[in-house]
């Protein structure tokens, strides 16, 4: 499935996220975002392995946090970064609802692969994904992104198993147009053509 921008998802925990334009730039493209979240809700810890995020607070106050450091908190008209590679997370530290914008850069498969994961948390209607469609997601884009609070038995022993049952069931077929994972390479694997992306 490709996606046309902008774009807006939102999940069961409280969390609406646009993807609203791209702009090309010689390094990759930057994806321009825009999300609204609410008190207390936000992304577990994860990692972007290949990209770089930002989040500008536009009303409310958040909080984040990179794996090993004490949390830290932002304000109206402040700026947090995230470089690819930091474990990280963020939530709504107010009690309003938190609104940011922001870009993620290269936007690589992100449209996608977080249209499908809000996707599966509506089918639980809880934090936690549907359990087929994210040992899918987590599978498929292993090289791209990572949730850093699964344990090391359910990321190595779990999730391959569920994957290979959820396979011979026929799960799958809801991704038949799933874009390919962005493998790492020199240029940290950005890709040529927003269709490659899940984005027209």
């Amino acid at each position: 499935m490709k996606y046309q921008l902008p774009h807006t998802i939102q999940n069961s925990k409280g969390e609406t996220l646009t993807f609203k334009s791209l702009v090309p730039e010689p390094d990759g493209d930057k994806l321009l975002v825009e999300n609204f979240v609410a008190p207390k809700s936000g992304p577990p810890m994860h990692t972007h392995y290949l990209q770089d995020e930002a989040l500008t607070v536009v009303k409310g106050r958040i909080g984040y946090q990179v794996q090993g450091e004490e949390p830290k908190y932002a304000g109206p008209g402040e700026t947090v970064i995230f470089r690819r590679g930091t474990p990280h997370r963020f939530w709504n530290d107010g009690t309003e609802v938190l609104h940011c914008t922001g870009w993620v850069k290269p936007a690589n498969t992100l449209v996608y692969f977080l249209s499908a994961i809000y996707a599966a948390q509506n089918k639980t209607k809880s934090a936690r994904p549907e359990k087929f469609d994210s040992a899918y997601l987590l599978t498929r884009y292993a090289s791209e992104y990572g949730m850093n609070e699964i344990p090391p038995f359910v990321r190595k022993v779990i999730i391959p198993v569920t994957y290979g049952i959820g396979k011979l069931l026929g799960k799958y077929k809801h991704f038949k147009d799933a874009p390919p994972p962005i493998k790492p390479n020199k240029s940290n694997g950005f890709p040529s053509s927003p269709n490659q992306l899940g984005i027209h």
